[in-house]
């Protein structure tokens, strides 16, 4: 059992990669994991040809098991999740892990159905031939190959701007980000028009906050004062254009609607509110994931 033990330690970190891209979840993740253990324990590992394939198999049939156990639930509201209860014993592990993966890619494959996800995960970001995730899912190779397509284009998404344009957005959109993680006063004036609305849902500011501000020097200072959500934000397209996510342990808490103008922010809204996350669609910038 030592020798066994020590042969799937070795695959341990791969395993926890896929469960993690699959479920979003650290604690859910590290489940998964170790339910294939339990289940390579149960198995005389001598027949099993190929391990690494063998154990890749299992979790992924282990995860698609519950993503499909959480649609048959009750759905819970965008932006209301209950947090991931890993991130409460080690929170820098946990976002390690979701800037590592990409916290707008979570957004999106959270919205996916299960097959969807599994088909995406497996081989798009894992390089698993389509014969091989097919049985786990329970589908033919064509039918497979076109759920990872369906899947792609979510999370590809359809830009309303030119690639030129698209790309200067982002820039600006990057540079707004990094000024507000970092508290920069000075940074964030460079960046907004000077007349530059913000409006938020009540819910994202605290109380006695107006709902609009108005001005570049106004809006700066509020966005200092708040940098802390900042941590979590990261470019994403929000219907069709540059915007952001704000996704502690990759779980979409905000979005940011980001209207760019002369390479200046001329306006934002930050909106939480959990109907109108779920009617906007998000995807990943054009990145290698």
């Amino acid at each position: 059992m030592d020798e066994l033990a020590e042969r799937f330690d070795s695959h341990r970190g791969l395993l926890l990669g896929v469960a993690y891209r699959m479920l979003g979840s650290v604690a859910e993740a590290e489940d998964a994991v170790q339910e294939t253990w339990l289940r390579l324990s149960r198995v005389d590992a001598d027949e099993v040809d190929n391990l690494a394939a063998w154990l890749r198999t299992v979790v992924s049939r282990v995860c698609l098991d519950v993503l499909r156990a959480r649609r048959s639930r009750p759905e819970e509201p965008v932006g209301q999740r209950v947090p991931d209860r890993a991130s409460d014993a080690d929170p820098e592990r946990d976002a390690l892990l979701a800037e590592s993966v990409g916290r707008a890619l979570l957004v999106v494959l959270d919205a996916l159905a299960p097959a969807e996800r599994v088909a995406f995960v497996l081989h798009d970001l894992f390089a698993v031939p389509f014969d091989r995730i097919a049985p786990i899912l329970g589908r033919t190779s064509a039918t497979t190959k076109k759920l990872a397509s369906r899947a792609r284009l979510r999370v590809k998404g359809t830009p309303l701007l030119p690639d030129a344009e698209l790309a200067r957005h982002r820039h600006v959109v990057e540079a707004f980000l990094a000024a507000a993680r970092g508290g920069d006063l000075a940074g964030l004036l460079a960046v907004l028009a000077p007349d530059v609305v913000r409006v938020a849902d009540p819910a994202t500011v605290p109380p006695g906050t107006p709902i609009v501000v108005r001005g570049a020097r106004r809006v700066a200072t509020e966005t200092v004062v708040l940098a802390a959500k900042s941590r979590y934000a990261e470019p994403a397209l929000v219907d069709g254009t540059v915007g952001a996510v704000v996704a502690p342990h990759g779980r979409l808490h905000l979005a940011l609607v980001i209207a760019v103008e002369d390479d200046r922010v001329t306006r934002f809204e930050v909106i939480a509110d959990p109907k109108r996350l779920a009617r906007m669609e998000f995807a990943v910038l054009a990145r290698s994931w």
